[in-house]
């Protein structure tokens, strides 16, 4: 037999569990956040580039899992969302790039580098392609695959 315990004072139930949270999130507000992040990322990626004047491949892999868990985060499981963080992590990672050659060619021109960026942008781009070589496009790709696998962690959790 099973006797009621009298409620004593100062002690409170438990509190009833949370309900799992939405998988279904909104593709709207994913593609901002990821959009968001990428930019600022970049820029952030361009910075340190430009700072020690070389690429680090687990920058750009943490570039790419930010885009995708915040777009995970924000969006849910959409489908569509791991492949747009992917391919915004390869143009944040790129762009990065870009930042950072800026960086250290309007250093070693002395002109400003936003000067350089919008004024001389084909010779930026003719600069990234000729120092291009198999570890930039190693990097473009960890960075999309952390995206990738940064979003479905994130919708899962």
């Amino acid at each position: 037999m099973s006797q009621s315990v009298p409620p004593q004072p100062g002690v409170f139930p438990p509190a009833p569990p949370m309900p799992a949270r939405a998988r279904g999130g909104s593709l709207a507000l994913g593609v901002v956040t990821a959009v968001v992040v990428a930019l600022v990322t970049a820029g952030v990626y361009g910075a340190i580039v430009g700072a020690i004047e070389k690429q680090i491949g687990f920058v750009a892999v943490g570039v790419g899992f930010l885009i995708g868990y915040a777009a995970g985060r924000a969006g849910g499981s959409h489908p569509v969302l791991p492949l747009l963080s992917a391919l915004l992590s390869v143009g944040s990672v790129w762009l990065g790039q870009l930042i950072g050659t800026t960086i250290n060619a309007s250093d070693l021109l002395g002109v400003s580098a936003t000067r350089f960026f919008f004024d001389h942008f084909g010779i930026l781009m003719e600069a990234w392609q000729r120092s291009a070589n198999p570890i930039t496009f190693l990097f473009l790709a960890l960075g999309a695959f952390a995206a990738y696998s940064g979003t479905k962690k994130a919708a899962a959790a």
